[in-house]
């Protein structure tokens, strides 16, 4: 009986390149799919069937569900770190302490060509690149190993990384170690890097005023003699709640004069965030994630307090608000030292408020559409003809918005349940 990894169903594999790593033979690699997500492929001349791949999989071997120990609000007192973080900036304060103790932090961060791909820092000045959501799967590359070699020098580390990824190490790793914090954060799926390459490769052919796409972005830059020079999913300037897709880009003309462009689109206008928001392009694994509910076996959890206004009108600022689950003895110890600003909140409370970190979304009706067109068809096209909404959606979108500025939150529940929503 054959033992080497064998992908039949695309949602039994959520990425996290967990067997990759672990293969004696190195006979297992990530391939590509129509989708733009990756999967691994079996060199069978060259497997061994030992097992291994399938010993550290994560969907194979899941775990229970847990309950927190304890959940908070929180928020960084550093303003300016707080806000070009996500939320509340407690990961910069996780990832600051463990550097001071002479430690590693792993995260996503993006690489040159705008892509994500997961590393590490040694340093205080490294974790900015870590800071702020991406949503774009990460490619882990070789930072299992990487995270294993520095905690078997008796080096601190902390992973940080997608409730599947955290699993995936704790597999990889096949014991628990005292001198590795791992953390996860609240996720509501991974977007193909296929379709986000896609996605950046016109936003810049358009900004630039090219009518064309370059099949490789380095090209399409070179071409307009352009620079992505940043990149934000959620630029706070207008506010926490009302976060905006942002991207710069620097251009020279051919008497050398540089000019910079920047975009500027709401999480409602830019259309990568209209697609992922609506489901249309997440990872197949994430409509029935593997490791949510506390399965990841992390010690910490964090994410965005959505909702906080009407649990502690007080304490949100607009500016960000973390929320924190601690799971394990480690994670509370390691908390209790941190200097932040929190409130002690339930579980309950926050599931309400953020149900992805107990649910997985639905598969959208139009998911398989989406993917039968991407590539045939111009981008801004397909979004929105497959996420606009109806004349009544958008009517109640405007009432609501009404009601909320007339009387507030509590208005806005109340007619929510009489319209049974």
């Amino acid at each position: 009986m054959t033992q080497m990894i064998e992908i039949k169903d695309k949602s039994q594999c959520c990425g996290c390149n967990a067997c990759v790593q672990r293969c004696p033979k190195q006979c297992i690699a990530m391939c590509e799919d129509e989708e733009g997500f990756l999967y691994p492929e079996v060199d069978e001349a060259i497997c061994i069937d030992c097992g291994l791949c399938e010993n550290v999989c994560p969907v194979i071997n899941q775990a229970d569900a847990r309950i927190p120990l304890q959940v908070y609000a929180a928020k960084n007192t550093d303003e300016k770190i707080r806000m070009h973080s996500s939320s509340g900036g407690v990961f910069s304060i996780l990832a600051e302490q463990t550097i001071k103790q002479g430690g590693v932090v792993f995260g996503a961060r993006f690489d040159e060509n705008w892509e994500v791909k997961h590393d590490y820092t040694e340093t205080i000045d490294g974790v900015s690149v870590f800071r702020g959501s991406k949503y774009v799967q990460s490619k882990t590359g070789d930072t299992f190993k990487q995270a294993e070699q520095f905690l078997k020098q008796n080096r601190k580390v902390l992973f940080s990384g997608t409730p599947c990824q955290i699993v995936a190490l704790k597999r990889y790793l096949k014991k628990e170690y005292e001198n590795l914090l791992l953390v996860d954060f609240i996720c509501h799926g991974v977007p193909s890097p296929g379709v986000w390459r896609k996605y950046l490769k016109q936003v810049i052919a358009l900004t630039c005023d090219k009518n064309t796409v370059s099949s490789h972005l380095k090209l399409l830059l070179s071409e307009r003699n352009a620079l992505v020079e940043g990149i934000s999913f959620r630029d706070k300037r207008l506010g926490w709640q009302k976060y905006s897709f942002s991207l710069t880009l620097s251009t020279t003309d051919e008497s050398g004069n540089k000019n910079t462009v920047s975009l500027s689109e709401s999480l409602n206008e830019n259309l990568f965030m209209r697609g992922f928001l609506a489901n249309l392009y997440l990872r197949p694994s994430c409509y029935a994630c593997p490791a949510n509910s506390g399965k990841s076996g992390s010690d910490i959890t964090l994410g965005d307090y959505w909702g906080i206004s009407s649990l502690m009108p007080d304490y949100d600022d607009d500016k960000g608000i973390s929320a924190i689950s601690v799971n394990t003895e480690k994670g509370k110890a390691v908390y209790a030292t941190l200097n932040v600003d929190n409130r002690s909140t339930s579980y309950e409370a926050l599931c309400q408020r953020n149900p992805s970190l107990v649910r997985a979304c639905d598969i959208p009706k139009n998911r398989e559409r989406f993917f039968n067109l991407w590539y045939a068809i111009d981008f801004k096209c397909v979004i929105e003809e497959l996420t606009k909404r109806s004349l009544r959606g958008r009517i109640y979108s405007v009432v609501m918005r009404a009601i909320g500025a007339f009387f507030g939150t509590k208005g806005k529940k109340i007619i929510k349940k009489l319209l049974g929503r």
